[in-house]
């Protein structure tokens, strides 16, 4: 069972009805004790990254994520999901994420100026993701188009990258390392390679189950 983390900064419906058309068994809780029985977790975020931090510590659910992360159970972090998974963000100041992956978050206009960008902020719409590497979560699922609305972005290893996409400079799409996931666009939202991304993650929840 995959457990859909609530902490009061997540799309759950359209996460949990993804799950449900991939007929993947889910639950949607902010209580540790329930989402003990889970095989693997998904992180979803919409908001700011110092609340998301904040209600993840005051709920218990950050210690609860890293005692499931030491264990070696999947997990996935949607959109600022997949931020917090960093190590610090700049967004309201300096704010530690979870620290699962190597990097930081900065704003998408730090990154541009870099790349000598000025596309338009946020980051809204429809964009091509190139897969990268030989990763897990993306192995034998075809490239094209997901949907990303985001004003962040990761700074992170390039050895992370499973899959960028081109806004003005190089935008982490997919980022991996071990049984941790992220995905900086909303895959439930993205179509048929939104749906096949999630569908590879239910199946290793479900090789966690064997």
């Amino acid at each position: 069972m995959i457990g859909i983390i609530d902490y009061g900064m997540g799309n759950l419906h359209s996460v949990s009805k993804a799950l449900e058309r991939l007929q993947f068994p889910y639950l949607i809780s902010g209580n540790p004790d329930e989402l003990m029985e889970c095989d693997a977790f998904i992180l979803p975020g919409v908001g700011a990254f110092p609340d998301a931090m904040k209600n993840l510590d005051t709920t218990g659910l950050r210690t609860f994520l890293d005692q499931h992360v030491y264990q070696q159970k999947p997990l996935l972090g949607i959109c600022l999901g997949m931020q917090l998974l960093f190590e610090k963000s700049t967004e309201y100041g300096e704010t530690a994420g979870l620290a699962y992956l190597n990097g930081n978050v900065i704003h998408f206009s730090e990154k541009q100026h870099h790349a000598h960008s000025s596309l338009k902020i946020p980051h809204m719409g429809w964009n091509r993701l190139a897969f990268l590497n030989e990763k897990t979560s993306t192995g034998g699922i075809e490239e094209g188009y997901v949907y990303f609305v985001h004003s962040y972005v990761v700074e992170a290893p390039d050895e992370l990258m499973a899959a960028k996409a081109d806004y003005g400079c190089d935008v982490p799409a997919i980022v991996e390392k071990d049984l941790v996931f992220g995905m900086q666009f909303h895959p439930e939202k993205s179509g048929q390679v939104g749906t096949a991304l999630l569908k590879r993650f239910g199946e290793l929840a479900e090789k966690g189950v064997d």
